[in-house]
């Protein structure tokens, strides 16, 4: 492999200008396809083999034109201090909504809110249910003004009025200002470590290319494919940051060669066959790990894993061609001042940070190692009551419309009345469908922690009914997901009774049972993920020890990033700081994604900083200086990479939607913990205490394995390095 991709870079770098030419014509032509293609649908959740999920498509096949998941709105008005809305002023300017309301195109019904009941007790809170022919994504801007500007005049009248539903729901930016700081502290970062402006703002070209690639890609399938924003902006962050990070690592790899008196054409061809194979690895251990969301069995993650999985791929072949390729172009103007008139003088750059480091922690092995370990462990105790479900109005800012309509309805209809349970009546076998019907109804409402039940409405065969129980609880309360399993575990019963069958689905039901299934499908993915990692790093390395410490230190990393999103989402601390409104249990699919995004990142920081470690050790022997000359080789650059990726992550801290802001915050805490304290810290200590033993392979398995030569050692013997100076002994090394 090393080899291949040293001609490649070779190559990029000697047809520079016709490759530089194919990456633009690419982005120019995914481009204009995406100006070209339809607007792509909203998100459309589904999750198949659940059982809310069934009574979806029981709904959609029992009562045809009338989609399940059609849009609504749920306009709530509030009367002034003191007042009920049953005053002929208020109950005038209500029914006035009502009717403009139904006058709109794309409107099924409205209910009026003095005809249904829906109004509260001391008659202060009321609202009217909007539902259209069409879901959220698919209604027209006239329709959604007509409404608006109902609702309007309705609240210049004096009364509060307020929106909740998808029908008027407001895209929240999936991004947030700190995204352009994140950014620009990359930038300052690799301006930092690189000392040049051409060698920080090269990575940083090369990653904004990959990543508009990547979006216009998803822009231009998104209406075939089902991708939506959420599922762009994951492919943004991932691609974003990893794009950075290769080209780091092979323009730092570049500036090493230089740095040894080799020829431009000579090191941009050896930084792509040494950096570019680690790039290949870990990219792949990437694309692997976000692919592999596919198994868990839910489309929307599926969508997102493959996204962001493209938008990696795409950012590996740009570091493996166009990085070589813009090399060329400035040969030295990426070289520091200081490595420029050493370059000239024949001299070579040298490296002390990363050996100072690496001798503190071979000094005290075991008191680092023990350190490390408590801190992580310690951080992942919250996981043991992480709550899983899919937040909603209620987690939202207060500056919005439908969180003041959600608390609003929770303080006139009490807190379950923003999360009822939709009960899908099968009556088609029944004798008396009416009658079976009627039993059910009865005995839902007879369970404990129901307050009420709607009246039940048939479908135009008349074997097919649906109503909707309120619980006592709110919709992210345990003891609502204990009442939905109530309700089921006695279906037995009552179906027997009634001659008749239900399910139970409804918002709250299908976000318990997405958790329930996500929580299921966690911990066994989380296995595959760490059978692949010591797969994969058995192959790279050919060790035994070396990859069941990484697959250990993931595991570290990994728990205490979700030990931390715990504490902060869940238990509320330091929430508001981050900004979060409201605390409640983590959002469903945001672990599993964390854990296969956060698995990639783990194995890139492992990959760069041990296989150098490993070069050194298989060529020049002696376990010990190899990780003091390995961490002098890439502490610097692996902590430039980390501080970047947290950089680019913590800009999305800042977004609007509740899955990114947990994601971003999740990714930036396990980058910095995988990197400072697993890579950083317990690597070279683990390393130190097993000595040479870290690198025992038995004959039998090494001779099964296939050789991937990750660092490069038949390139060394092809390419071998000019006559150098010498440099000072590592004290290591001479003890």
């Amino acid at each position: 492999m090393a080899i291949l991709l040293d001609r490649l870079g070779r190559m990029a770098f000697r047809w520079r200008w016709l490759v530089a030419a194919f990456w633009v014509a690419v982005l120019a032509c995914v481009g204009y396809a995406a100006t070209q293609a339809p607007k792509a649908a909203g998100d459309g959740f589904t999750m198949p083999g659940i059982e809310s999920q069934k009574a979806f498509d029981l709904m959609e096949q029992r009562f045809p034109g009338a989609d399940a998941q059609s849009a609504t709105a749920r306009v709530v008005f509030v009367a002034r201090d003191g007042q009920q809305l049953t005053s002929a002023a208020d109950r005038a300017v209500i029914e006035k909504l009502v009717a403009e309301a139904g006058a709109g195109t794309q409107v099924a019904t409205v209910a009026d809110p003095f005809r249904t009941g829906a109004v509260s007790q001391d008659q202060a809170t009321a609202f009217a249910t909007v539902t259209f022919t069409a879901r959220a994504a698919d209604l027209t801007g006239a329709s959604k003004q007509h409404l608006s500007d109902a609702i309007g005049r309705a609240r210049s009248s004096g009364l509060t009025v307020e929106v909740g539903g998808d029908a008027l729901a407001t895209q929240p930016a999936a991004g947030g200002p700190a995204e352009g700081i994140g950014i620009a502290v990359a930038a300052l970062v690799l301006l930092v470590t690189f000392g040049s402006l051409v060698a920080a703002g090269l990575p940083l070209l090369t990653a904004v290319l990959g990543v508009g690639i990547g979006m216009s890609g998803i822009l231009a399938l998104g209406h075939a494919l089902g991708l939506s924003e959420t599922t762009g902006t994951l492919a943004t962050m991932l691609g974003l940051a990893c794009g950075i990070d290769y080209a780091l690592f092979v323009v730092s790899r570049y500036r090493e060669e230089r740095g040894k008196g080799r020829q431009a054409r000579e090191a941009a061809g050896l930084a792509a066959g040494t950096a570019g194979s680690a790039v290949v690895f870990a990219g792949l251990t990437v694309i692997i790990a976000l692919a592999g969301l596919s198994v868990v069995g839910i489309p929307m993650l599926t969508r997102m894993g493959l996204a962001a999985a493209g938008a990696v791929a795409i950012a590996v072949l740009i570091c493996l061609t166009l990085v070589p390729a813009l090399l060329g172009f400035w040969p030295d103007a990426v070289l520091s001042r200081k490595a420029r008139r050493g370059v000239a003088a024949g001299q070579h750059e040298r490296r002390g940070e990363g050996n100072r480091w690496a001798r503190l922690v071979l000094r005290f092995p075991l008191p680092v190692l023990l350190a490390g370990v408590a801190g992580l462990a310690a951080l992942a105790v919250p996981v043991i009551h992480l709550q899983l479900g899919m937040p909603g109005d209620e987690a939202k800012s207060t500056s919005t419309t439908e969180r003041r309509a959600y608390d609003a309805l929770a303080e006139g209809f009490g807190p379950g009345f923003n999360g009822p349970l939709v009960i899908v009546v099968d009556a088609r076998g029944a004798a008396d469908p009416k009658t079976a019907v009627g039993t059910i109804s009865k005995a839902v409402a007879a369970t404990p922690g129901v307050v009420s039940v709607s009246p039940a409405r048939f479908n135009t065969a008349g074997d097919t009914a649906i109503f909707s129980a309120i619980p006592a609880t709110s919709p992210t309360d345990e003891k609502t997901k204990d009442l939905v399993q109530a309700i089921r575990d006695e279906r037995p019963g009552v179906a027997a009774r009634a001659g008749a069958t239900f399910e139970v689905t409804g918002s709250t039901a299908v976000n318990i049972d997405v958790a329930g299934k996500v929580q299921g499908a966690l911990f066994p993915y989380l296995a595959v993920v760490v059978g692949l990692a010591i797969l994969l790093l058995l192959i790279v390395f050919r060790s035994i020890l070396v990859p069941v410490k990484a697959a250990f230190g993931f595991l570290l990393s990994v728990l205490a990033a979700l030990g931390t999103v715990v504490t902060v989402f869940q238990e509320g601390h330091l929430a508001k700081l981050l900004g979060v409104e409201q605390t409640g249990p983590i959002m469903s699919l945001m672990p599993i994604f964390l854990v296969g995004i956060v698995f990639g990142l783990a194995m890139d920081y492992e990959v760069f900083l041990v296989s150098r470690i490993r070069e050194d050790y298989v060529r020049n022997g002696g376990a010990r200086p190899a990780i003091v000359s390995g961490f002098g080789h890439s502490a610097r650059v692996v902590t430039a990479a980390a501080l970047i990726m947290t950089a680019v992550f913590s800009g999305f801290i800042t977004a609007d939607v509740s899955m990114i802001k947990m994601i971003g915050f999740g990714l930036a805490i396990a980058v910095l913990f995988d990197a400072f304290v697993v890579r950083m810290a317990i690597v070279p200590a683990v390393l130190a205490l097993l000595g040479d033993r870290a690198w025992y392979l038995p004959r039998r398995l090494d001779r099964l394995l296939p050789r991937l030569d990750i660092e490069g050692e038949r390139l060394h013997h092809v390419r071998p390095a000019p006559p150098a100076a010498p440099e000072p002994e590592p004290e290591l090394a001479r003890s």
